[in-house]
């Protein structure tokens, strides 16, 4: 059976991150590595193509489509396969991804033919192998269209498969994380037992840390062949028994990479030692949830750090010599003043790359019935739910005034606080302006917002 694999183009009008970390579909190419000994199987990353979906495919002809999707992206999912049956009314249609494993009945549409709730590869073998012979019947973590989108009830979890990456061979190059071109995107270990209040990861994977199998890891690095990896884990920081097992198998594969990772406050702290391995095997940044200035703030969010720590985890890195790339979530009862507090915080920690997004209390999260009253869109306006824009009605400024306190203050760090020289010496002028390009794009959309309010 011939298979077309498609990733969405971005969402123009959505804040995201995109402009700035521009990864692989992993997703895709795990699927491809399952698919392909049995079917003709291609990548299509709408997000570089050019070429439309009706265009490839005529020029492909293949018997199904499958498309991943994030939050926000269930309108344009649905517009894509409504898109391939106008083409072919015999192209059967599948929709996987982040936002099918959250919230399957989104994609209850006439042209969505069948859904993975999860993903692993006992299912998605079955389910392309029926197609391909034309039987049907209810499979575990996939809802049919024939069946009224019924669960088989068996719950699951999305497998980590290994990814075939030569199937994105031609797209490759422009896969990047901030100033690493070209970059590719691994998992090492699934699950996180922080459980923050706001974070969907571990709602996702579970709140239980584990390791991906080693032997599948190995293979996994021996095929990256670009020189900077990017691990997706929500804390790599996790234990003593991950870290141990990481750098014993990058000297065991000699590998000479850049790595950049996820990595929480306390793994910071109380992990130190294994910092100083970690960059002299290759770590070259650490993205780090610092949150926010607010101690309440953190306590409300559930988080395992204080503002403290905070300083203390900052302080550390900066002796190791190893950048980090900063997230904060601006609260909506924050006035003027909680914002200057803020970015005076955010001088005091000196990160290199700094991100502001609004709290976002996405519907799977506890958080939602907490906000639900003061939201400003439905859980239905999908592309609104991309974590830039502003969901929960501020209590202490207006509308207005708070996008221009979110705009205000992700110019501030960005010309004053983060180290641009540094950065010009460590990734050259050209992906400085490739980086400040997806500033100004965001820039320029949090003004429309401003505007519009």
């Amino acid at each position: 059976m011939k298979i077309l694999l498609v990733r969405p183009p971005r969402i123009k009008q959505a804040i995201t991150l995109s402009d700035f970390m521009f990864s692989e579909p992993l997703g895709l190419e795990m699927v491809y590595g399952i698919l392909k000994s049995n079917h003709d199987v291609e990548i299509f990353d709408m997000m570089i193509e050019d070429m439309s979906l009706t265009e490839k495919i005529k020029s492909y002809s293949p018997g199904a489509v499958g498309i991943t999707s994030l939050c926000i992206d269930v309108n344009k999912v649905i517009g894509l396969c409504s898109e391939a049956k106008t083409v072919n009314t015999s192209i059967i249609t599948v929709v996987g991804g982040t936002q099918a494993y959250l919230n399957p009945k989104a994609f209850y549409h006439e042209s969505v033919d069948h859904i993975f709730e999860y993903t692993n590869s006992s299912n998605l073998k079955k389910l392309y192998d029926f197609l391909s012979l034309n039987k049907s019947e209810i499979i575990d973590g996939v809802r049919s269209k024939i069946f009224g989108y019924k669960s088989s009830r068996i719950k699951g979890r999305n497998e980590y498969m290994l990814p075939d990456r030569s199937s994105t061979a031609k797209y490759r190059g422009e896969y990047s994380y901030f100033g690493y071109k070209p970059a590719a995107i691994m998992e090492f270990g699934t699950g996180c037992e922080k459980v923050c209040d706001f974070c969907l990861r571990w709602r996702i994977e579970g709140a239980k840390e584990r390791l991906i199998d080693p032997d599948l890891t190995k293979n996994d690095l021996n095929n990256i062949t670009e020189p900077t990896i990017m691990f997706m884990d929500n804390d790599f920081l996790a234990n003593n028994e991950k870290l141990e097992a990481f750098t014993r198998l990058v000297k065991e594969l000699d590998l000479n990479k850049n790595y950049i990772m996820y990595a929480s406050v306390k793994g910071v702290i109380e992990y130190k030692e294994y910092l100083k391995e970690l960059k002299s095997l290759g770590l070259k940044a650490l993205l780090v949830g610092y949150e926010t200035f607010s101690d309440d703030e953190m306590t409300d969010y559930h988080k395992k750090s204080t503002t403290s720590d905070n300083l203390e985890a900052s302080r550390i890195l900066r002796e190791l010599e190893i950048d980090v790339w900063a997230s904060f979530m601006a609260h909506p009862d924050w006035n003027k003043n909680d914002f200057k507090l803020l970015r005076n915080y955010i001088k005091k920690l000196k990160p290199q790359i700094t991100s502001i997004s609004p709290l976002t209390p996405f519907p799977n999260l506890p958080m939602y019935e907490k906000y639900r009253e003061s939201l400003l869109y439905t859980a239905d306006d999908f592309e609104k739910w991309s974590f830039g824009q502003v969901m929960i009605m501020p209590s202490e400024i207006s509308l207005r005034s708070y996008y221009w306190e979110l705009l205000k203050t992700n110019l501030f760090v960005n010309l004053f606080v983060n180290n641009n020289t540094e950065m010009i010496k460590k990734f050259g002028l050209k992906n400085i302006f490739r980086i400040l390009a997806g500033s100004l794009k965001a820039v320029k959309k949090y003004i429309i917002l401003m505007m519009e309010n």
